[in-house]
């Protein structure tokens, strides 16, 4: 199924309009239900009650014109098959995610259910020959794919801390993803990737500092395995295999950044790295004398010079792929060195 650059502006479109307009009415719902973060700890940075069910309006927007543009197109069954795929066990642990923004669930709980939808991704992906980068070993390639989208599940669930701070960096992935996917020839990923993108961007209208809606866990959860998923399926059409492994990381190294940092400083503390903290990249940003508006656009511009990275290694020689990459990797541990050593809280 091939899908042109055009269409898939066409698929963000789309998705970016039903977001942005379908947010307000969660957020309407939300208030009137009364689904809301009330900032009732000491990580909570926000001053008043903010609505959730943001996510929500994320998760209709990218199932509705996913399918809907496989209906339209009247792809075969084998397309539905591989979206539904993806976007399965993302919808799972979405309404798992709704349910701790109903209920407030405990961390364990919602670790085994990302455990269990990572094991069931991975095996969907090994069983499908889609891993992007495979190791040769069915064994290894499960390890990795589980690891990769339990631990990337996380991390995105954990850097939705700043208003449009997670929205933001995953839109850039994605439209890096899109970029790489359409360039390679992998059509699934593309199109899913910018359906992504424009979903999180209309979502961003209303989650950009002050933020009137919070997409909550059942977004963070959602996007944290569509985003995994998608760039384990990537194959990055690199010329050495350690280069290859190295795209998906650089596609989201900020919030894989945010996620070393705070966990890291947190079992430096002998504090539980599930207990909530004011101890991410975001936190220290601001400590550091930026605006929470400041800090949102710094983590976007530090996403994009990471995507760009993992954009360039396609399109150069072997030489300077991996000098690329070992430009962006010094890099990164200049940035954990720089944020591991400030202020871990107020």
């Amino acid at each position: 199924m091939r899908i042109t650059h055009l269409q898939d502006l066409l698929l963000a479109l789309a998705t970016f309009v039903i977001v942005g307009a379908l947010t307000p009415v969660m957020r309407r719902f939300a208030i009137h239900h009364e689904v809301m973060d009330t900032p009732s700890t000491a990580h909570k940075t926000h001053k008043e009650p903010v609505p959730y069910l943001g996510g929500v309006a994320i998760i209709i927007g990218i199932l509705a014109v996913s399918f809907g543009a496989l209906i339209f197109k009247h792809s075969p069954s084998k397309n539905f098959w591989l979206a539904a795929s993806v976007l399965g066990p993302a919808l799972v642990l979405g309404l798992i995610g709704l349910w701790d923004d109903i209920k407030n669930l405990r961390p364990l709980p919602r670790f085994i259910a990302q455990t269990i939808a990572g094991i069931f991704t991975s095996l969907i992906l090994i069983s499908s020959s889609t891993v992007g980068t495979p190791t040769g070993s069915k064994i290894v390639d499960t390890v990795i794919t589980t690891l990769w989208i339990v631990g990337i599940c996380n991390s995105i669930n954990f850097f939705d801390n700043l208003d449009g701070g997670a929205a933001g960096t995953i839109a850039i992935s994605a439209i890096a993803l899109t970029k790489l996917g359409i360039d390679g020839h992998q059509y699934l990923v593309g199109g899913l990737a910018a359906v992504t993108a424009g979903a999180t961007i209309g979502f961003l209208l209303w989650n950009k500092s002050p933020a009137r809606i919070y997409m909550g866990d059942a977004g963070a959860l959602f996007l944290g395995i569509l985003i995994a998923s998608l760039t384990i399926r990537l194959h990055p059409n690199a010329q050495t295999q350690w280069t290859s492994f190295a795209t998906p990381v650089l596609l989201i190294a900020v919030p894989i950044l945010d996620t070393s940092v705070a966990v890291l400083s947190r079992l430096r503390r002998r504090i539980s790295p599930f207990q909530g903290g004011r101890d991410h990249l975001s936190h220290r940003l601001v400590r550091l004398g930026l605006e929470r508006p400041t800090a949102a656009i710094a983590l976007w511009s530090l996403s994009g010079i990471f995507a760009l990275a993992a954009i360039a290694i396609p399109m150069t020689s072997k030489g300077m792929e991996q000098v690329v990459t070992g430009l962006a990797a010094t890099a990164w541990i200049g940035l954990f060195a720089f944020f591991y050593q400030t202020a871990d809280s107020e």
